[in-house]
């Protein structure tokens, strides 16, 4: 069964080479042939790893770390390579409505589009298998040459600069990663993530290393202040380009710090280290919903709340250190991360290709002009709405067990204050919900832009699936693959509570878009301008340089004193 870590990186992009050869129009057969593939190989890893009593091993050409590189699997591996897998399938479905020409003078951009999917997927594959840091580093270089093209695909001189930007910026973290895992091959002789993990200690050459790598997969992943380049490459991105860049491969250098914080170094960081990481995550919570609440553009809309969102799955460091053994612990507070961070992905994948659908009805996206889409488009409508309630946690959805592990674990350790920065998140992430709800029942004020198509079916139906499978997360069985249960606590999924827990925020968001979403030329309040302002500067190469410089000495001194 072993083989079969093999065959899910060979499987895509074999597909990518086979389509790459015929080109054309038919390139899109060999891409929608190997997805079912792909995921059947994704189910049978993950069901294999439940029936095995450790993790899956593969070792390349025989030889064992150190000498030999190895794949593993394991329940982290598991999850997310099926997750992805089903987005992968839900967004390939998707663009089969936009990137399927029946002309040759068209085929540019679908043959672009479906080799670049299949390649990011394998590339996504390598990053959840890879057993050392340097495999991994290559895998995050494959994954940034894949989704970069994606960003520009339509050749705009806007999504062209986008584009520029994530890789440049990009590139930068790719920097600070490599020399970070340079340091640690220096010091303790492999890069193989169970051998580094009994070697290292806490000194000044292993601390600057992980400062270094961690400083450079935030900038990758766009957590606070780092995002220089995610909303303009989100937004400005096709519909299906923009989710598998918002629900897939900010998920990979995620992953990668997750393997690095939790696997490799444990007991390297100390506890001011994971209190540093969480702030960023606070920030960014609160900061980028308030920034979502002040967007004119709804893909802008999605694209800050995807900044948000990144937030809640980096949440889990400070909450996952156990002070007692000065350890991270692979509990509750990593379950839920993980939970936060495939959840996001199947909803925020399908918030995208609503966002683009209802574009495409009525030839904007201004949030101020939304009004009628309800009844011009209204399965795109519901999807937005549905895919918003997913994000702010329904009972029985992935978002709601998430949460309920991360506030579990917040309880266990005593950091309350990490609990009121969900809650507070929460009541934004109602807030411009509802902003966008509001406007979209308010009565139409234009006719839709001539011209435009009627939404496939086919369409409408792979971003409302992606949706309801974000829903129902909370409901699956996870025992078999988590290391802990995961069962809820004290009610059912289904209790007044759960209910309850679910409403307020939502009534409490009401009055906070009231007071603090755009609405036409009124004039905002001071600190709206100040966020604003702030927005601005954050995104210019400068002061996105600063930041990256200062995260990086930030954590290293939290590692050096805050032990």
């Amino acid at each position: 069964m072993t083989s079969l870590l093999v065959w899910s990186l060979a499987v895509p992009i074999g597909g990518a080479l086979l389509a790459f050869v015929v080109g054309g129009r038919r390139v899109h057969w060999f891409a929608l042939a190997t997805l079912p593939i792909g995921l059947a190989i994704a189910i049978a890893i993950a069901a294999a790893l439940s029936r095995s009593s450790g993790p899956l091993l593969y070792l390349i050409g025989g030889w064992s770390p150190p000498l030999g590189v190895a794949l593993r699997a394991d329940w982290l591996s598991a999850i997310m390579m099926v997750i992805t897998a089903v987005v992968i399938c839900g967004i390939a479905a998707f663009a089969c409505g936009d990137f399927i020409s029946p002309r040759p003078a068209e085929a540019r951009r679908p043959f672009a589009f479906w080799i670049l999917l299949l390649a990011l997927w394998s590339a996504l594959n390598l990053v959840f298998l890879s057993g050392d840091l340097f495999t991994l580093y290559v895998a995050l270089e494959l994954l940034v040459f894949s989704a970069v093209p994606l960003v520009c695909l339509d050749g705009r001189a806007e999504t062209l600069r986008a584009a520029l930007r994530y890789l440049l910026f990009a590139l930068l973290g790719s920097v600070l990663y490599l020399v970070g895992t340079g340091l640690l091959y220096g010091a303790c002789g492999t890069l193989d993530i169970d051998l580094l993990a009994a070697c290292l200690r806490p000194e000044p050459v292993t601390l600057v290393a992980a400062s270094l790598m961690t400083a450079g997969l935030l900038a990758k992943t766009a957590l606070f202040p780092l995002y220089l380049w995610l909303p303009a490459a989100h937004a400005g991105a096709p519909p299906a380009a923009s989710a598998v860049l918002s629900a897939l491969v900010v998920k990979g250098s995620f992953f990668v710090a997750v393997r690095l914080w939790f696997f490799v170094m444990p007991a390297l960081p100390g506890e001011a280290a994971t209190q540093v990481m969480s702030a960023l995550a606070a920030a960014a919570i609160v900061f980028a919903s308030l920034l979502a609440l002040r967007q004119d553009r709804l893909k802008l809309l999605v694209a800050y709340s995807t900044l948000a969102q990144i937030g809640y799955i980096f949440l889990m460091f400070a909450l996952a250190f156990d002070e007692g053994s000065g350890r991270m612990v692979q509990g509750s507070a990593l379950v839920g991360g993980m939970m936060q961070a495939i959840s996001h992905a199947t909803a925020k994948a399908g918030m995208f290709m609503a966002a683009g659908m209802i574009y495409a009805s009525l030839g904007h996206d201004r949030i101020s002009e939304l009004g009628g889409i309800a009844r011009a488009a209204p399965l795109a409508a519901l999807t937005f709405l549905l895919a918003g309630l997913a994000l702010i946690g329904p009972p029985s959805s992935g978002v709601y067990l998430a949460k309920t592990l991360l506030l579990r674990a917040a309880d266990n350790t005593g950091q309350w204050w990490w609990a009121g920065v969900l809650q507070v998140g929460g009541v934004l992430t109602s807030a411009y919900l509802i902003l966008v709800v509001a406007h979209a029942l308010a009565p139409m004020r234009r006719a839709p832009t001539p011209g435009h198509a009627a939404i496939p079916r086919l369409q409408q139906a792979a971003a409302l699936a992606l949706v309801l499978c974000s829903l129902v997360l909370g409901l699956v069985p996870w025992q078999p693959w988590l290391p802990l249960p995961v069962a809820m606590s004290g009610h059912g999924p289904l209790g007044l509570a759960a209910l309850w827990s679910m409403l307020w925020p939502i009534l409490i968001g009401v009055p906070v878009a009231y007071l603090l979403g755009r609405r036409g030329n009124r004039r905002p309040w001071r600190v709206a301008l100040w966020l604003e302002d702030a927005d601005r500067l954050l995104r210019q190469w400068p002061t996105a340089g600063a930041s990256l410089v200062a995260v990086a000495v930030a954590l290293a001194a939290a590692m050096f004193f805050g032990r």
